[in-house]
């Protein structure tokens, strides 16, 4: 890790702080990612004027004071809109309500007018190609709420205070080679999962697990044209799979939750994705999923596990699911998501998704479902178990499910049982890099080792029922030491000799003591 990031990390948790005695860990989150955001779109919006106001020897700040200043405002609106999505005035910069913030007198009271740029932010985009990527980005930032304090001096105290901490942080937005902010940006976003209970699960995958199925749907690949994440939570999959490869042409993701929906928006802008080149839609994936004409080369997803879902009769005509002759049942949509994914997948794709064990074994209609994969379709590339308690909010274990449409060893499935190589970090199951390399190159090399990873023809899973437990092909059994039994005896003996001597010197005491013997 630089030290640029380190240290930015740093700065941004302790800001977070100043909000965490204030609120529970959901909410302060909401809170400082809007803020980070708020901050970014200023800097990127004056960098931005700044450039194209060059040629009139004048700064965007200086703008509002110009004789000409609603002709360049039009001017500069007309170009931001196309190139960022969204247009700030300069009075509406963050440096400048921070500023306003901290200055004497009646000015320093910013609350309604942040309410009113954060709005402002948005319908800046009415009518435009990025209005619906910028739509109720901030309807998480309730600046009314009485969490921030009880009467309007507090709540305008403490977000000043707030403001004014993140206005003395560069983020260096003018070096494209970095991205130093976005991956801050993840790094809380984890810190906020990691802290937040069981909740956390919904919108954040853990970063080595992220890094595993990243690397797994593009091995071999420099360039993508198209990824998807249908439950894309915070969109760190995404993202993860972009720095994977050189060029990812667009970024595809559904997720149900508003409030998640919004920070993966604010999470692909704040690492420089271009507001054309991502399409997430806040809906219930498997109700009304919004992508289904569409397929995909790149399918990464952690699904919620063992959800609920309607499975109403009516699906059996949903192409989706109607050639299964079975639905996923009601208390557990694994397989839906599963049937869901191999559908938006395209012919040259790999998808890679994280699932909960029991979809390796479970029978009547999963088990007809998993049967359907492998025997009709042959889809299923590799199984790999994941260490068990890897995930904040839940202990049980997991595994990854790799699925291809077109497979090169296509007489065969590759188990890989990695469940046992990892680190304790506190209370949490880690991977390690070279436990993550260890994955990735046994699934590229596809060749069986001891204890770790075996190639199972489909035969053999034919004769097992289509039952993929992973004990059943990767044998861990570790043999028992010899015992030698004539030792064993000698120490008996010896421990009796003992026991009949301290029994002898426990009998003297009594005697003498005048009680009965306790044997």
């Amino acid at each position: 890790m630089s030290h640029d990031k380190q240290q930015l990390e740093q700065q941004l948790w302790n800001i977070a702080n100043t909000l965490r005695g204030k609120m529970d860990a959901d909410d302060f989150r909401d809170y400082i990612l809007g803020f980070i955001f708020y901050k970014y779109l200023s800097e990127k919006m004056e960098d931005y004027a700044n450039t194209i106001l060059k040629p009139d020897n004048i700064s965007y700040e200086e703008v509002e004071q110009h004789a000409a200043s609603e002709e360049l405002l039009a001017a500069v609106k007309e170009e931001a809109l196309d190139k960022l999505g969204y247009f700030l005035k300069p009075s509406e910069l963050f440096g400048e309500l921070a500023r306003r913030g901290n200055a004497e007198g009646k000015s320093k009271f910013i609350l309604d007018d942040l309410t009113k740029v954060l709005n402002s932010i948005e319908q800046s985009t009415m009518g435009s190609e990025s209005e619906e990527d910028f739509g109720n980005l901030f309807e998480d930032l309730d600046l009314t709420s009485s969490k921030l304090g009880k009467t309007e001096n507090d709540k305008n105290e403490l977000i000043v205070k707030v403001l004014s901490h993140l206005n003395e942080i560069d983020f260096d937005l003018q070096n494209t080679e970095s991205d130093v902010l976005g991956d801050a940006y993840e790094y809380l976003i984890g810190k906020f999962a990691s802290g937040a209970g069981k909740k956390a699960g919904e919108f954040y995958t853990p970063q080595q697990v992220s890094s595993v199925l990243a690397r797994l749907v593009t091995v071999d690949k420099t360039k993508l044209k198209s990824v998807y994440d249908p439950t894309c939570g915070s969109g760190s999959l995404l993202l993860r799979v972009a720095k994977e490869v050189k060029e990812v042409s667009a970024f595809y993701g559904q997720e149900s939750n508003p409030t998640t929906f919004n920070l993966c928006r604010m999470n692909m802008i704040m690492h420089d994705v271009h507001y054309k080149k991502f399409d997430i839609k806040n809906e219930d994936t498997l109700e009304r999923p919004q992508h289904l004409d569409l397929r995909f080369e790149a399918i990464v997803a952690n699904p919620p596990f063992s959800a609920e879902w309607s499975a109403s009769p009516l699906f059996m005509s949903d192409d989706r699911y109607s050639a299964y002759g079975r639905l996923a049942p009601k208390g557990t949509a694994d397989f839906a998501f599963v049937q869901h994914m191999v559908h938006q997948l395209d012919d040259n794709g790999t998808m890679a998704c994280v699932l909960p064990h029991g979809v390796l074994f479970r029978g009547g209609a999963e088990g007809h479902i998993r049967e359907h994969l492998i025997k009709d379709k042959n889809y299923l590339d590799a199984v790999i178990g994941l260490p068990a308690n890897i995930f904040y909010g839940t202990s049980i274990p997991t595994c990854i499910l790799v699925l291809k449409k077109k497979r090169a060893q296509e007489d065969n499935v590759l188990f890989i049982d990695a469940s046992q190589h990892f680190e304790k970090v506190k209370t949490q199951n880690v991977l390690r890099p070279e436990d993550i390399e260890k994955i990735i190159d046994a699934y590229k090399k596809r060749s069986s080792e001891a204890k770790y990873s075996y190639v199972a023809s489909l035969t053999e899973i034919a004769e097992n029922d289509y039952n993929l437990n992973i004990p059943r092909y990767v044998d861990t059994f570790e043999e028992a030491e010899a015992i030698d039994l004539k030792s064993l005896s000698k120490e008996l003996k010896k421990l009796e000799l003992d026991i009949k001597g301290s029994d002898a010197t426990i009998a003297d005491f009594c005697k003498e003591l005048g009680i009965d013997t306790p044997f």
